[in-house]
């Protein structure tokens, strides 16, 4: 198996938000699968090197966490994959120019689909977890830097993300979230 049979990367309807799928080798013993190469993902659009890695736990199914992102100059690529569980990510566009401002896609990650979501800078991001116990790890493009944060409320009903359970845990810090107003331009 060639390197470029290691990946498929889908183009979503929001540009340069793709979804990643990883080709495993499977055998008697189990399963082989890369889970990041920097010359694909480079020709896949990613070009910013790996900085920073988080990895989560999330325990209760319907928890949200999000929506989040960095501004310039500190914004960051994120390639978020579910280790274990199941969650629907999502990824809202809020590039200043961009025709799909403010709209948003969700993906379905599991331990058991391989996908990830790679989302380039420009987008806020948020995921609810569809089981207990759910894992995550994101690979960033720029270290966290937390002059840099923002967010977005996750029921922002000009966002209009429809989650598919009932949000039953939020940390206060993403509940405090405004909402959008006529002053927010997006992030260029």
């Amino acid at each position: 198996m060639t390197k470029q049979e290691r990946f498929q990367f889908i183009p979503t309807r929001l540009a340069g938000l793709l979804v990643v799928d990883r080709k495993p080798i499977l055998d008697e013993r189990g399963s082989f699968c890369r889970f990041f190469c920097s010359e694909e993902f480079k020709l896949a659009g990613l070009r910013k090197s790996i900085a920073q890695m988080n990895h989560t736990c999330t325990r209760r199914v319907g928890t949200v966490r999000g929506l989040h992102f960095q501004y310039p100059p500190h914004a960051e690529y994120k390639i978020v994959t579910c280790l274990k569980g199941r969650i629907l990510d999502v990824a809202v566009d809020i590039r200043k120019a961009s025709p799909t401002f403010l709209q948003w896609h969700g993906e379905v990650l599991s331990d058991e689909n391989r996908r990830s979501l790679l989302i380039p800078e420009g987008f806020a991001h948020g995921f609810q977890t569809l089981t207990d116990d759910c894992e995550m790890l994101y690979l960033h493009s720029s270290p966290f830097e937390p002059s840099a944060e923002g967010g977005l409320h996750v029921a922002d009903p000009k966002i209009g993300i429809d989650w598919p359970l009932a949000i039953t845990h939020i940390s206060e810090r993403d509940r405090s979230h405004a909402f959008i107003d006529s002053v927010f331009e997006g992030i260029s």
